[in-house]
């Protein structure tokens, strides 16, 4: 059905090593794993222990890597949490190899000292899409992009309508067209995710390429 997943519990707890070897084995080849960083470095430590936290992480997820499977790695930012460019440039310093996603919450780091910043170090912005709480958009900072729905605005309750969904197939065909696009909803309550994943899909495979 998918052939990729955010995986949104290591945000709260880090994985047992055996569990994430069972994920691997339960999924196919081509089948990758976008792995959100635990709360503890981006919202308690606020990315000041970057290179600690990854490396915890990494060893509980080392199946994923070792089968070649890791996706990017998703740093969520909190709400209040204001632009600091010394802490940003620090943290992206500290980053283990690999593709990393950084979402911004609060639009003072929506500038383009920030987007250069990125680039430097091939960190994505992550392109956040939340009706309740509307940001500047971001630009394309890496040579790929990671995408998160978190609320649509037509549909009712968070769900995204069809049109808001056509409106961003073509949007996304646009990016695929020059980056790697990982898109994900996660308005899971009453299965809106899913639903809306499939209809994006479907969207994109009528055009050409895979999602």
């Amino acid at each position: 059905m998918f052939d990729t997943v955010e995986l949104n519990n290591t945000f709260y707890r880090l994985p047992k090593v055996d569990a994430v070897a069972r994920w691997v084995a339960q999924t196919t080849p081509e089948f990758c794993f976008t792995v959100k960083v635990s709360r503890f470095a981006t919202h308690m430590k606020r990315l000041t222990t970057v290179a600690d936290s990854s490396r915890r992480l990494a060893e509980r997820v080392e199946p994923l890597a070792a089968a070649g499977r890791m996706g990017p790695w998703l740093w969520q930012l909190p709400e209040r949490f204001r632009r600091d460019d010394d802490r940003l440039a620090g943290a992206l310093a500290e980053l283990p190899p690999g593709r990393h996603a950084l979402e911004l919450r609060h639009a003072s780091w929506f500038c383009d000292e920030v987007w250069d910043l990125l680039r430097r170090h091939g960190v994505a912005a992550v392109i956040g899409h939340d009706a309740r709480r509307p940001l500047p958009a971001a630009p394309l900072t890496a040579g790929w992009t990671l995408i998160r729905f978190h609320y649509g605005a037509r549909g009712r309750g968070g769900n995204y309508s069809e049109r808001e969904i056509r409106e961003w197939a073509a949007r996304v065909d646009e990016m695929r067209a020059i980056a790697t696009v990982f898109a994900y909803f996660n308005n899971d309550w009453n299965a809106f995710a899913p639903r809306n994943a499939l209809a994006l899909r479907a969207l994109l495979a009528d055009t050409a390429g895979d999602p």
